[in-house]
């Protein structure tokens, strides 16, 4: 599997359509192909925190493995920097950037540094925003104006939070319940007697 071909099927979750014989092999060798970087290439340290904070309230750590476990920032961050085109990348940072516009307004800091109620709290409204666009239930004064910069960086960021998830080893066999079977089996081969039994005398 060639590096472009791996970030293909991760970026667009193509890999989770695969036989679940044939899944984890290609998870492994995906994320093999990709697990190279040790730092953030596009988001600053901040940026990397805000996302590693947001992630984390959308997938908890429960009885299984939260975002922060599988590596989702990590995962953004490549596909911010070698899957997007500059544009996706630089509405994905401003929405990024708005995140800590609107809690400073509102709290006087920064994302990170508010208490996990208020970073829910912010959360919920990016939520309903979205719920309100995906149903077509806007306020009037938006009218048909095309899907807002915030709707979208969080549809966005939701989405690639799930698909780092779901296509880690953990999300797919640990959430989704794939089972790991192997592509073929073997009929049954007769043991080579001990030396010594009955059968061997």
């Amino acid at each position: 599997m060639e590096r472009r071909e791996a970030l293909r099927l991760l970026a667009t979750g193509t890999v989770l359509q695969l036989a679940p014989g044939k899944l984890l092999t290609a998870l492994r060798e995906a994320r093999r192909l990709l697990d190279t970087q040790a730092a953030p290439r596009t988001m600053s340290p901040h940026q990397d925190a805000t996302v590693t904070t947001i992630a984390e309230l959308i997938l908890p750590r429960t009885e299984t493995p939260g975002a922060t476990d599988v590596g989702v920032s990590t995962f953004i961050d490549l596909m911010l920097t070698e899957w997007y085109d500059e544009p996706d990348r630089s509405r994905f940072l401003n929405g990024l950037a708005d995140v800590d516009v609107r809690t400073q307004a509102l709290l006087g800091k920064n994302f990170v540094d508010a208490s996990a109620a208020q970073q829910a709290e912010i959360l919920i409204e990016f939520g309903q925003k979205m719920a309100a666009h995906a149903g077509g239930t806007r306020e009037p004064s938006i009218g048909n104006e095309p899907q807002s910069d915030d709707v979208h960086f969080y549809s966005r960021l939701r989405e690639l939070t799930l698909t780092a998830y779901y296509t880690s080893e953990a999300g797919a066999t640990q959430e989704l319940h794939f089972e790991i079977i192997p592509d073929s089996h073997d009929e049954c081969a007769p043991l080579p007697f001990a030396q010594g039994s009955p059968e061997n005398q």
